[in-house]
């Protein structure tokens, strides 16, 4: 798989000021150079995650029936651009309980056993409030490459969550492609994911 490419509307969702961290082998275009000098936009450089290139990073997939198929699709682009997926299930349409596969995968994710997670089921919102449940875990409901890019940029969000019908599939790959490529800015947004790991710090102390 080719070096990521840094280019000005990466930049788009950084604030004036604020940071965004690039893979130290990445390509950055002329003009994202230039308008993050304008922005006052600092890159910050940071080693590619365990792994390497992104064949060395697990994806762990989890689903219900009423997103099996999905994850069939989107289990096959995974493996086509390079990443090792894993695959917890379910194995066919039959009528399961999603909230079985949501936490199967947040194990995955919060025990390092994978490197990020994606969770699927009719609607996204059972997926992503049972994920949720596990400690290390931030799951986000995205539904186009906007609230893809957000939650990587702004929350650090280490697992997805996608709704496979009220989603085309199209929108789906593109969702997942963005999600896996955009890098956490770090900056402001680490004092914010700090406080969220102090909730749940504080709640399982509790």
């Amino acid at each position: 798989m080719p070096r990521k490419v840094l280019t000005a509307g990466d930049l788009e969702g950084v604030a004036d000021g604020g940071e965004i961290a690039v893979e130290a082998d990445a390509l950055v275009t002329p003009l994202a150079r230039e308008e993050a000098q304008r922005r006052g936009i600092t890159l910050r450089a940071v080693e590619a995650a365990a792994g390497g290139a992104p064949g060395g990073r697990i994806v762990a997939l989890g689903a219900d029936h009423g997103g099996f198929e999905l994850k069939e699709q989107l289990k096959a682009y995974l493996k086509e651009w390079g990443y090792t997926a894993l695959d917890l299930g379910t194995s066919s349409v039959a009528a399961v309980d999603y909230p079985d596969f949501a936490e199967a995968v947040g194990n995955a994710v919060a025990r390092g056993e994978a490197w990020r997670g994606v969770v699927i089921d009719s609607a996204g919102i059972g997926s992503a409030i049972a994920a949720n449940k596990v400690p290390g875990v931030r799951a986000a409901l995205c539904y186009d490459r906007a609230t893809a890019r957000n939650s990587r940029e702004h929350n650090d969000a280490n697992l997805l969550s996608l709704g496979a019908r009220l989603i085309p599939a199209e929108t789906a790959r593109e969702i997942l492609a963005v999600w896996l490529e955009t890098a956490f800015a770090g900056g402001r947004h680490q004092k914010r994911v700090d406080k969220i790991r102090g909730i749940e710090e504080r709640h399982r102390k509790a």
